[in-house]
């Protein structure tokens, strides 16, 4: 409860600034209301029978968002799956690692994902542990032509009336994702 306590305090205002790229798409649907499980290695293995965005990037990846669920402990969490839509092995971007100097401490992370709450005005960030290590996927450095690999972020929940927010990943679009 202490982690949880302290960590939900990272969430700040701020305006919305994130702009979709052109030529990117994103579309999105309802919302599934399965929980994701961890396997034993520590990667997610999110519920993929739905899907709330798709984000195309002009990078070669493509961000899946499956769900986003809100938890009796006052976060939101989101799942999916990155895949690396080119042939090529692909670098995944430094960018979605963040810019905060304690995130990159902790090595490669989807840190630096945004939620967007354009009806209360406020930008929510990736939660950090007590050691400031965000509490997303880490290590995703690389992704080989054609493959896959699973993703979650947790952030504060938005209030229980923002029913939508707008996810936000460095170098990629923002896409409006269905919150359940």
């Amino acid at each position: 409860m202490a982690v949880a306590l302290t960590v939900s305090l990272t969430a700040c205002g701020g305006g919305e600034d994130g702009k979709a790229g052109s030529g990117s798409t994103a579309s999105s649907s309802a919302p599934v209301k399965e929980t994701p499980s961890a396997e034993d290695e520590g990667t997610t293995v999110p519920d993929t029978s739905s899907t709330l965005a798709t984000i195309n990037g002009s990078n070669g990846f493509q961000i899946i968002v499956h769900t986003a669920e809100r938890d009796e402990g006052g976060f939101l969490t989101v799942t999916g799956t990155i895949k690396n839509t080119s042939n090529q092995n692909e670098g995944a971007p430094i960018e979605w690692s963040g810019q905060e100097p304690q995130i990159q401490r902790a090595g490669r992370s989807l840190g630096g994902i945004t939620l967007v709450d354009k009806a209360e005005k406020k930008r929510y960030y990736v939660l950090r542990d007590t050691d400031g290590s965000p509490l997303t996927t880490t290590g995703i450095s690389r992704v080989d032509g054609g493959a896959s690999k699973s993703f979650y972020a947790q952030f504060p929940a938005p209030p229980d009336s923002t029913s939508q927010v707008d996810i936000q990943v460095p170098t990629m679009p923002t896409a409006t994702i269905a919150i359940s």
